[in-house]
């Protein structure tokens, strides 16, 4: 991902194909050690291919993915009020424990 994403930063700053010396040279700067390797089969995959084009269908493709976050959203919500009623309850409950159903003796007294 750090590869990706140096090779993108290089391709906004103006270099159109950024090339492994390129990739390597700004991660340096931040203290990563590159792996050639890596970053050969990186260029090796976007050769020839427009970025802003690749950006565009990956975009287009997570929107097909189903991701539930509104039902998460609205969860909350009803739970909410529900939280609030047993918040209640207990503080009744609790008062019922306060009472002295021992007679004033306790176990540990």
């Amino acid at each position: 991902m750090k590869y990706l994403a140096a090779y993108l930063l290089l391709t906004i700053g103006g270099n159109a194909a950024p090339s492994a010396k390129d990739i390597t040279a700004l991660l340096a700067t931040v203290g990563i050690e590159a792996e050639s390797e890596r970053i050969e089969t990186l260029i090796a995959q976007l050769a020839g291919k427009d970025i802003n084009e690749l950006i565009a269908e990956g975009t287009s493709k997570l929107a097909s993915v189903p991701s539930g976050g509104a039902s998460a959203a609205a969860a909350p919500a009803a739970g909410g009020a529900a939280a609030a009623e047993t918040k209640a309850e207990e503080k009744k409950e609790e008062a019922k424990e306060e009472s002295d159903d021992d007679m004033g003796f306790g176990l540990f007294d």
